[in-house]
């Protein structure tokens, strides 16, 4: 079986990372599979929208797979190098800009390396069972794709240091009350409320999405000043697209607007 299942249904993308028998946890064939998987998101223009889980009903990814990094340390402390991690280390979490929307489907245990690729997506949904935390400190590491900046951007930073420095996990309803997740479901409606969620998003302009999520990502790098910029020649891009036209006229003829992302 291979490690991430990468399937499209419509315009909807589905990537099911699959080492049940590991707990779903990120090896380097992963990391690889991952990485394959986003760029024929990004560049696929019939698929508008992706959908991340994990395989079963327990454990969306407990990380990254400690046994092959240990292996690595080992190996390097053989040869007297230093240890650094292997290639491909390029996903969402780090090298990849991705302006489709992105959905993580949490259906269970997200800790470590699973919990920040969720953080890298858009949009949480968890399932009632869900556990979210980044216990790195535990294993004499900390956060190392990108878990020690997200978190402090989605949460309170008090709430982000909490988790950071004890390792202990919160629970799927913690997660709501603190903004980490969106959404907190019953685990047997996690996908359909993903994909209900996925197709509501794609019923609008895929140009006008994607520029939404690229203003406000990039607007929390700059001050507002030139945020306001950006978002401006955002405007103007989408005004002179097709569907930037064929939206307000479809408004003014009281019809409804069929979108092509172009």
């Amino acid at each position: 079986m291979p490690v991430v299942i990468y399937e499209k249904k419509g315009r909807i993308a589905y990537i099911t990372m699959n080492r049940p028998e590991a707990y779903n946890a990120i090896n380097l064939e992963m990391w690889d599979a991952l990485f394959k998987a986003w760029l024929d998101f990004r560049d696929d223009p019939e698929v508008w929208t992706a959908i991340l889980t994990g395989t079963g009903k327990k454990v969306f990814s407990a990380g990254a797979d400690l046994k092959e990094i240990d292996k690595y340390r080992v190996e390097a402390e053989k040869e007297g190098t230093h240890l650094e991690p292997p290639p491909p280390w390029f996903t969402i979490t780090r090298g990849i800009e991705i302006w489709k929307p992105v959905i993580a489907a949490i259906n269970g245990l997200a800790l470590g390396g699973g919990l920040e690729i969720a953080l890298a997506c858009d949009i949480r949904i968890a399932a009632d069972n869900a556990q979210l935390g980044v216990p790195e400190v535990k294993a004499g590491v900390i956060p190392g794709v990108g878990g020690t900046q997200r978190l402090s951007r989605f949460i309170p930073f008090g709430s982000a240091l909490q988790m950071l420095m004890t390792g202990d996990p919160i629970s799927a309803q913690e997660a709501y009350r603190i903004g980490l997740v969106n959404m907190v479901v019953p685990m047997d409606q996690l996908m359909s409320t993903a994909e209900s969620l996925a197709q509501r998003i794609n019923e609008n302009a895929p140009l006008a999405v994607r520029a939404a999520k690229e203003a406000a990502y990039r607007g929390l790098r700059v001050p507002l000043e030139e945020g306001l910029r950006m978002e401006n020649l955002l405007v103007d891009m989408l005004l002179h697209t097709r569907d930037g036209r064929a939206g307000p006229a479809a408004f003014a003829a009281g019809k409804k607007p069929l979108f092509e992302g172009r």
